[in-house]
């Protein structure tokens, strides 16, 4: 075992790469490793890449490189190194280890065989979601490593005293932290690779997840973000597809805010909008998956919907929680799209009214069906319309955050900017991707709850002045 053991753990990408990082840093201080923050000093640099689209793959590779530099031995882990193992370990010979996820459970011997120069043979990918039952609610039988759903390994047989113990280690501070529902997807969209690295749909059990969000409450965390690929599946795996509608008032029992995320409005219950808009303690809010709205450019995308459908969701949303926050993220330029499809598109954002707009420029992805089709755009023509559709979303959302001046609402502080001065998110806006609201109040703490009456919008942030306390 070497002497040295101090190790420096990178997360690039989305909310669920982080809840694996902690799960990461968790196993690693088990197993004797010191983390510290700086890659400076360090003895090995993990890197937990992102494998998304292209822009978030050259970011990782960018991130191997700098780790490489500062002279600490370079672990790539995470959903490039899982999708592309031994190939991007040829391909990046600065990288020491290139890990997948089956790796997790051992990462601490990894990095032993890291740092004494014992050599690790990269994987050969392979679809992940061959190695569970087609059927779901078979799946809880199988024995593969899932990222982010950090229980304590126990052998086999043995049960813990008293409930699931958790295996994470918080990474960062503050009041706000994701906590994992579900890992894979079940979904076949033709522009996503996502479910060949990261799987089937294995829903967490309830228990699990009631016993990281206490865990969290402990560590100073008022507000949790429920993440997945696809949170309206949850349970089906478990045999119970309204699991979610029973969990989440049990939830509001152990931390004061709950928030979910990546919601398929083709799967979007009733009953789940009625809980997630009138249960207390659970934001209403509501992160919908459209990536477009012209119903023949989302048939090719292997999508549900259209204009009146998504339109007429927007309005049972807003018929019972009419402040709700509604985000959703469009794809432009799929192979196909015509003009009029194209203003099909613009002509529901303009009409739909959405708190936050992600907007995408296509382009292929290995291995998925969309990267076969024909009727590909040119490219600069995608960036055109790109930028148009861009444009528009930043108007219209500018537009809605100032439907909300004069209104109140409730806000999660987070940081002090300058006395009296205060950052952060009122319940319609979800944290790294919505914007904020500044609060002007005295006495106010970060993770206080507090209600402000806004009066003044820039851009999709918000400016309010606390009309109470913070509790």
């Amino acid at each position: 075992m070497p002497e040295s053991r101090i190790v420096s753990l990178v997360t690039l990408g989305c909310a669920r790469n982080e809840t694996d990082s902690e799960e990461l840093a968790a196993r690693l201080e088990a197993s004797g490793w010191k983390l510290q923050e700086d890659a400076e000093g360090a003895d090995v640099v993990v890197v937990n890449t992102c494998g998304f689209i292209d822009a978030a793959k050259k970011d990782s590779i960018d991130t191997l490189l700098a780790a490489h530099d500062t002279g600490a031995k370079v672990v790539a882990a995470g959903c490039m190194a899982e999708r592309y193992g031994a190939e991007l370990a040829e391909a990046l010979p600065e990288a020491d280890s290139v890990i997948g996820f089956d790796d997790y459970a051992r990462i601490g011997e990894r990095l032993d065989d890291v740092v004494a120069g014992r050599a690790h043979v990269a994987h050969t990918p392979r679809d992940r979601r061959t190695l569970l039952p087609i059927t779901p609610v078979e799946r809880s039988a199988g024995n593969v490593h899932v990222p982010g759903h950090g229980i304590q390994d126990l052998p086999e047989g043995v049960a813990p005293a008293s409930g699931p113990t958790v295996l994470r280690k918080r990474l960062g501070g503050g009041p706000v932290a994701p906590l994992k529902l579900a890992s894979g997807c079940d979904r076949r969209c033709a522009f996503c690779a996502i479910p060949a690295f990261r799987g089937s749909y294995v829903s967490r059990k309830p228990e699990e997840v009631l016993a990281e969000a206490e865990w969290l409450a402990g560590h100073d965390v008022r507000e949790i973000v429920l993440v997945s690929e696809n949170s309206t599946s949850y349970g089906k795996d478990l045999g119970d597809l309204r699991l979610l509608e029973k969990l989440l008032p049990r939830l509001t029992e152990v931390i004061d805010v709950v928030r979910v995320s990546y919601l398929q409005p083709a799967e979007l219950r009733p009953s789940l909008i009625e809980v997630i808009a009138g249960t207390p303690g659970v934001v209403p809010y509501f992160d919908l998956s459209f990536q477009h709205a012209s119903g023949p450019v989302l048939r090719r995308m292997r999508r549900f919907g259209d204009p009146e459908r998504f339109l007429d969701l927007l309005d049972r949303i807003r018929a019972l929680a009419p402040e709700a926050g509604v985000r959703s993220n469009f794809i432009v330029g799929f192979p196909g799209e015509s003009e009029g499809q194209l203003a099909e598109l613009t002509g529901f954002l303009e009409a739909a009214r959405l708190d936050a707009v992600g907007v995408f420029g296509y382009s292929d992805e290995d291995g998925t069906e969309a990267a076969d089709l024909d009727g590909k755009l040119d490219p600069d023509e995608v960036a055109r319309r790109l930028a148009e559709v861009s444009e528009l979303a930043e108007e219209l959302t500018a537009q809605r955050a100032e439907d909300r001046v004069g209104t109140e609402v409730a806000v999660l502080v987070e940081r002090e900017l300058e006395p009296g001065v205060w950052e952060g998110r009122g319940f319609h806006q979800a944290p790294e991707v919505d914007g904020c609201t500044v609060v002007h109040g005295e006495g106010l703490t970060a993770g206080a709850l507090v209600d402000a009456k806004i009066v003044e919008s820039e851009g999709v942030d918000l400016v309010g002045e606390a009309t109470g306390p913070g509790r």
